[in-house]
C-alpha cells in the first residue's frame, strides 16, 4: 500500500511535494517490511522513518515553515512511545505553529514577513496525512 501510494505521489503531485511524499512512503514501505497487514505497535516506526525520508531529501530543518514542522513533531511523539491521536495532535500543532514562522526556504521564502500569519500549505498538509496514516493504522 505504501509503495502504490509513493507512486502515485510521485505522479501526480507536482512541485517538490511529490518527490518528498515518494521518499517518505518509501521510508515507510521500508520500515514496514512485506506484511498483510500493519500491526498498531508499527505506527511509531512508519511516522519516524517517513519523517526522516522527508528531512534527508527535503534538507530542511524546523522552524523553516515547511512539512517538517508537522512531521517533526509527529515523529518526536512517536518516537516518545505517544498512541496515534497524540502524534496526530503534535502534527497538527506543529502545522499551526507556521502560522508564526517567516518561510526561509522553498518558494514561500520569496513572502519574506508576508508569510507571516497564515499555516504553511505543506505542514497543514502533512498534518492530515499524519491525521489519516494514525487513523488507519489505529483501526488495522
Amino acid at each position: 500500500m505504501f509503495n502504490t501510494a509513493a507512486e502515485g505521489f510521485l505522479n501526480a503531485v507536482g512541485a517538490s511535494s511529490g518527490p518528498l511524499y515518494a521518499t517518505a512512503l518509501l521510508r515507510a514501505v521500508k520500515a514496514a517490511g512485506p506484511r498483510a497487514s500493519m500491526p498498531t505497535g508499527e505506527l511509531r516506526t512508519i511516522i519516524a522513518a517517513m519523517r526522516d525520508g522527508i528531512a534527508q531529501r527535503g534538507k530542511a530543518e524546523l522552524g523553516q515553515r515547511t512539512m517538517l514542522d508537522a512531521w517533526g513533531p509527529a515523529a518526536d511523539a512517536a518516537v516518545n512511545g505517544r498512541n496515534a491521536d497524540a502524534i496526530a495532535a503534535a502534527a497538527r500543532r506543529g502545522a499551526e505553529a507556521t502560522r508564526d514562522m517567516i518561510a526561509t526556504v522553498g518558494r514561500a521564502a520569496r513572502l519574506g514577513e508576508r508569510s507571516l500569519g497564515n499555516a504553511d500549505p505543506g505542514s497543514v498538509s502533512a498534518a492530515m496525512l499524519v491525521e489519516e496514516i494514525c487513523r488507519a493504522i489505529k483501526i488495522a
